[in-house]
Formats: structure tokens, C-alpha cells, sequence
């Protein structure tokens, strides 16, 4: 449980309480056990409203506090406590770490392989039957689960929570803050290969990859993303970037700080993406291009070529009754023989 005390200290890294003086002494040690939706939270839980669309739950709900503008304000029914601020969802995003369950213990599980040369941090914990390379260096209070692979000569910050079955490939440096969910490949061999004179007869020469995986404070990369190696140069992932499951990032792409990424996106190799770009899914980038800062590509979207200039693309078409589809794309064929 968590006091309304406890909550407005921690939506205020954030943004400001507005109201919060007009809470008396009483009221600011009052729990809150949850968080809820405004037509299901009871009056242990916490709520908000976020979308004006959702204002006809409001007068009937249940929820102890509910996070609210200004102009929603008086509409909290007087058997909640308004929590006046600018941003209702930013604000609920705060408030919910403070209930989601924490299992860091601080102990390493006596299965763990920890190589004699490693350095592991203050009330670090380690999950049974991970391995630890050598020269590898783990930061204070980060977690890891069972099953987890570091890599020889690899650097892990302050503060990360690394989930199960994930593997950091050698020589990789990655930042404080990271957070790792379950399956997550860093620093894997990228898909480098020259063809040799037939590849059907005497296959592909590998090339060998060189290079490290380099990332930021702040990291979160969701399960079974895969973030491979750089060939020769790094491939480098900066500060506060937020990248879904099952996406593809290939060797040598470069992505700027505060990039979202959502799921299935492939990323080609040698390709750079700027700050604050958002990433729709399954989203396809093309090898060797530049994309730069502010750029917004709708799901789906197949980039081809280098964007300059800040603003939201799309491509590919919606769907529509198969008959109608096949019309169109026959329509689309005709004008490009023109």
C-alpha cells in the first residue's frame, strides 16, 4: 500500500501537484492498495482521467483518487480526492511504479557461473543459473533473473533489471536504468556475408562482426527484440529509447535519444534514426538510410529512402474487401507502366 503522500512525491518528479496544499494532514495518509479504470477502481484504488471521451464515468466512480485537469475538476464525485494536474496519463504513468511488484534481493542464487575475473556491484542480484564472463562489470542494485548470458568484457550500468533468458553478447556497454525483458538478444553476430563467385555451389563468406553494441541510460527493450552487433563501427542505441517485442535492429544502425520503436519494426543495417522519432509497428527501414529527427511513421510504413525533413509519413494501403483490393492494386499497376 502507498499514501496519497507517497503518490504526489513521486507524480512530482514529473510535473507539479496543483492542488496538493488544499490536502489536509489526515487525507495525505490515506492508502491506496491499486490502480483501476474510472467504471471498475474501488475506493482503495487509483484512477484518472485522461480522455474527455471517458467523462461519462467520472460522476459514478468508485476510485479513492482520480488524476484530472483543471476543468474536470468539480465533476469528481465528493466521495474521491482530486488530484489536480496538467497531464492526467503522464501523471497515472508516475503513480503506477509505485505498485508493481519488486523482487530484487540482493542475493546471488549459489547456481550462478560468475567468473572469478567479474566485478559485481553493491546489493546486485543474480538469478539462478546465469553466467557471468569475464572482466565483466555489473552496477550496483541491478537485477538479474535466471538464465541470463553476459558475455566476456561487458559493461552493465546502475539500476538495470535484465528479465530471463537474456543474452548480452561480449564487449557490449550498456547503461544505468536499462530494462531487458525475456528473450532479449544484444550484441548477437549481425547478418554479414560477401557472395562468393556462386553462392549455390560455394555459399556465402561470413564477415566476421567487429564491432560492439553501445547503449544508453534509460533503455527498455521489450522480449525477443534482437539489437545485433556492429560489423565494424558500433551499433548504438541512445538515451530513452523504448523499443517493443520482436523488433529487428541490424548491425551499425544508430538511434537517437528518446526514440519509440513499436513491435515487428525491421531495421537494415547502417541506418540512423534520430531523436524523438516514433516508430509505428511493424514498420520496415531500409539499409543505409538517414532519418532525421521528429519523424513519425505510421504502422506498416516502408521506408525506402533517407527523410529529411521532420513530419509523419505512411505508406501501403488500408484494408478493404478483397474484390475492391485487387481493382485497385490492378489501377496501381497500370499507372506505373505509364
Amino acid at each position: 500500500m502507498i499514501t496519497i503522500e507517497q503518490l504526489i512525491s513521486q507524480i512530482e518528479q514529473r510535473q507539479p501537484v496543483l492542488n496538493k496544499s488544499e490536502f489536509s494532514a489526515e487525507q495525505l495518509y490515506v492508502t491506496l492498495k491499486g490502480v483501476g479504470s474510472l467504471s471498475d477502481a474501488d475506493h482503495t484504488q487509483l484512477s484518472f482521467l485522461a480522455d474527455p471521451q471517458y467523462i461519462s464515468h467520472l460522476a459514478s466512480s468508485k476510485a479513492r483518487v482520480v488524476l484530472v485537469t483543471e476543468p474536470y475538476r468539480a465533476r469528481v464525485p465528493a466521495t474521491s480526492l482530486a488530484l489536480v494536474v496538467a497531464t492526467p496519463y503522464l501523471a497515472y504513468a508516475s503513480g503506477s511504479q509505485l505498485f508493481e511488484r519488486k523482487f530484487s534481493t540482493g542475493c546471488i542464487h549459489p547456481s550462478a557461473i560468475i567468473a572469478d575475473s567479474a566485478v559485481i556491484g553493491a546489493d546486485v542480484s543474480i538469478g539462478a543459473y546465469c553466467v557471468i564472463g569475464e572482466q565483466v562489470h555489473i552496477g550496483a542494485r541491478s537485477c538479474l533473473d535466471a538464465h541470463v548470458v553476459i558475455e566476456a568484457h561487458t559493461l552493465i550500468g546502475d539500476d538495470c533489471v535484465i528479465k530471463s533468458h537474456v543474452v548480452v553478447g561480449h564487449d557490449c556497454i550498456i547503461g544505468n536504468y536499462a530494462r531487458f525483458h525475456a528473450g532479449v538478444s544484444i550484441g548477437a553476430e549481425g547478418f554479414g556475408f560477401a557472395p562468393t563467385q556462386d553462392p549455390s555451389s560455394s555459399g556465402w563468406e561470413r564477415i566476421a562482426q567487429l564491432g560492439r553494441v553501445i547503449i544508453g541510460d534509460h533503455v527498455r527493450i521489450g522480449s525477443h527484440t534482437c539489437v545485433d552487433r556492429g560489423a565494424i563501427d558500433d551499433t548504438v542505441i541512445g538515451n530513452h529509447v523504448i523499443i517493443d517485442n520482436l523488433v529487428q535492429v541490424a548491425h551499425n544502425v544508430r538511434i537517437g535519444d528518446g526514440t519509440a520503436i513499436a513491435a515487428k519494426t525491421g531495421i537494415a543495417g547502417s541506418t540512423t534514426i534520430g531523436k524523438r522519432c516514433i516508430i509505428g509497428g511493424a514498420v520496415g527501414i531500409n539499409g543505409h538510410v538517414q532519418i532525421t529527427d521528429d519523424v513519425t511513421l505510421s504502422g506498416m510504413t516502408m521506408v525506402t529512402k533517407s527523410i529529411k525533413i521532420a513530419g509523419s509519413y505512411s505508406s501501403g494501403t488500408a484494408a478493404m474487401p478483397t474484390a475492391k483490393w485487387r481493382r485497385a492494386a490492378v489501377r496501381f499497376r497500370q499507372l506505373g507502366s505509364d
